[in-house]
C-alpha cells in the first residue's frame, strides 16, 4: 500500500521467489505465478468494493493502527487492502485459509463479502473457513 521504488519492487519479487523455493516448494507441483499479472484480483476486488461500505473498512484495527502511523493520512489503497484481500481469497473459491490471529478480522470480511455476493447473485464463493496457526 506504499509506493516502492520499481527496482526495488523487481528485486524483492525475484528475492521473495528465491526463498519460496528454498523452502523446498516443487515448481513441478505448484503453480508459483506473479499475483499481480493476473488482472482478475485487481477486477474481482473493484466488484467487491462497490459491494462493500465504507464504515466496515474504518472499523478494522489494522486500518486505525497503520492510519495512525501514516500521520492519519492513510490512502485509499490501504483502507481497501482487506478488499483485495477477499479478492484473492474468493477468486480461487477457497474453503479454508491459514490466518493469524490479526488476520481474523479480514478473513471474516471475506466471508461477509461472500455470503452478501451469494444472497445477491447466487450462490457462487464457498464462504471460507480460518485455519489458525499456532505459535
Amino acid at each position: 500500500t506504499m509506493p516502492k521504488e520499481p527496482a526495488v519492487l523487481r528485486q524483492n519479487i525475484l528475492d521473495t521467489t528465491a526463498a519460496v523455493l528454498a523452502c523446498g516448494i516443487d515448481p513441478k507441483k505448484c503453480f508459483l505465478f506473479r499475483q499481480s499479472l493476473v488482472p482478475e484480483h485487481a477486477e474481482l476486488a473493484w466488484i467487491f468494493g462497490c459491494l462493500t461500505n465504507v464504515p466496515r473498512l474504518l472499523r478494522l484495527p489494522q486500518w486505525k493502527m497503520k492510519r495512525a502511523s501514516q500521520n492519519n493520512e492513510g490512502t485509499v489503497g490501504l483502507l481497501t487492502y482487506p478488499v483485495l484481500q477477499a479478492a484473492d481469497i474468493l477468486l480461487y473459491k477457497s474453503t479454508h485459509v491459514p490466518v493469524g490471529e490479526d488476520q481474523v478480522l479480514h478473513l471474516e470480511l471475506a466471508q461477509d463479502i461472500a455470503q452478501h455476493f451469494n444472497k445477491k447473485y447466487g450462490e457462487f464463493f464457498p464462504v471460507p473457513k480460518a485455519i489458525l496457526s499456532e505459535l
